[in-house]
């Protein structure tokens, strides 16, 4: 049988001194002395027999060989530790914690209805909801601290289920004068105040949806820019769900002569790491999507 010669420890460490820049931001980041980490390295190089640093000046950076091999050392300490989380999960039997990303656009009734449904059975685990949008949701997928993301985008790589659909309606207050135009087209926008919702994601360099008015306001979601949009201010593309009120009692008018077409965004359920998800966020997502926009449209489809 086949005997290692390195050990997850030195490679870790490779890592680390790798991520922190060199050895001494690395020392504190592992909360281990500096020469440690220097035997560590050394050691490992000896043992492969294959250089993977070289310092340059104060900076140790990796060898072309070192590159080829702290990429697959990553992904194997990355199945150490969700092979390690799984055991953790198996031994609790039901976990403590779960963590949702929802993405801004999903209609908060269905998520209360899950969460209505799942607090009797929850046997005292805490529920965190963090609303996210755009990149924000790709970097949740990359968050190990997430158990479960509802996202609007395609994700390569990951397998979603199918919660529903979106539609985007283009909106501005009654007496805005976008209402008295026979054709909205991309020009006419442009000349008006865009009221947008802003990415969370931490790289952001954009907001959501169509981006082409010179002038924008950010905002952090749909509820403050709809109460904007009802002072007669700007126009926001909002989800339907959200602007059927205002739609009903005439505060918000829906610009359907605009040519500038926004087509419906599909939402998903995503399990980025299924073989470390628990009990309690197995169940939970099972009501997700019994809870969902598209299962409550087939519960109340003619038959």
């Amino acid at each position: 049988m086949y005997r290692p010669h390195s050990t997850l420890e030195q490679w870790r460490i490779l890592q680390a001194v790798v991520d922190c820049g060199g050895y001494a931001k690395a020392a504190t980041a592992l909360n281990k002395s500096q020469s440690s980490l220097n035997h560590a390295v050394a050691k490992l190089q000896q043992l492969l027999g294959v250089p993977l640093l070289e310092v340059k000046g104060r900076k140790a950076e990796l060898t072309p060989q070192g590159k080829v091999l702290l990429r697959r050392s990553r992904a194997l300490t990355s199945e150490i530790e969700h092979l390690e989380m799984l055991a953790a999960n198996l031994e609790q039997g039901w976990e403590p914690e779960i963590t949702l990303s929802r993405e801004i656009l999903y209609p908060t009734q269905a998520l209360y209805q899950a969460m209505s449904r799942f607090y009797p059975e929850s046997r005292g685990t805490r529920l965190t909801v963090i609303d996210n949008v755009m990149s924000g949701t790709d970097a949740a997928l990359a968050d190990p601290s997430y158990d479960l993301v509802i996202t609007a985008r395609t994700h390569p790589g990951y397998r979603g289920q199918t919660l529903g659909a979106i539609r985007m309606l283009l909106l501005c207050h009654h007496e805005h004068p976008l209402t008295k135009a026979n054709v909205i087209d991309d020009s006419r926008l442009s000349q008006e105040l865009q009221l947008v919702i802003r990415d969370t994601g931490k790289d952001a360099n954009k907001d959501l949806g169509w981006l082409k008015a010179e002038q924008r306001w950010t905002f952090s979601n749909f509820h403050e820019a709809i109460a904007v949009l009802q002072q007669g201010v700007g126009f926001c593309w909002v989800p339907e769900h959200l602007a059927q009120p205002h739609l009903q009692n005439g505060t918000l008018t829906h610009l359907t002569q605009a040519t500038v077409d926004f087509s419906l965004l599909p939402l998903s359920l995503i399990i980025p790491n299924p073989h470390r998800l628990g009990p309690a966020a197995r169940r939970f997502a099972q009501l997700l999507l019994e809870s969902s926009p598209i299962a409550q449209q087939a519960a109340t489809a003619p038959v």
